[in-house]
């Protein structure tokens, strides 16, 4: 499904942050915390924050609670 492009973004279940698939923070996860996501919306409606590396302006309105 990563390979398709259906699954575009990754998360931390322990930590509630998603990120690019790409991110240098989320290649270190230990996989057993690793969760995927179709979109920005379906990791936010399952209470996922963006990551303040890879989705910096995302973030930046998730830390000042613009969402």
């Amino acid at each position: 499904m990563i390979k398709n492009g259906i699954l575009v973004l990754g998360g931390n279940k322990k930590l509630k942050i998603f990120g690019t698939l790409q991110c240098s923070s989320g290649k270190r996860m230990i996989r057993m915390n690793r969760v995927f996501f179709r979109s920005e919306d379906e990791a936010k409606l399952n209470g996922y924050r963006p990551c303040g590396h890879c989705l910096r302006v995302s973030y930046n309105y998730w830390k000042n609670g613009i969402i």
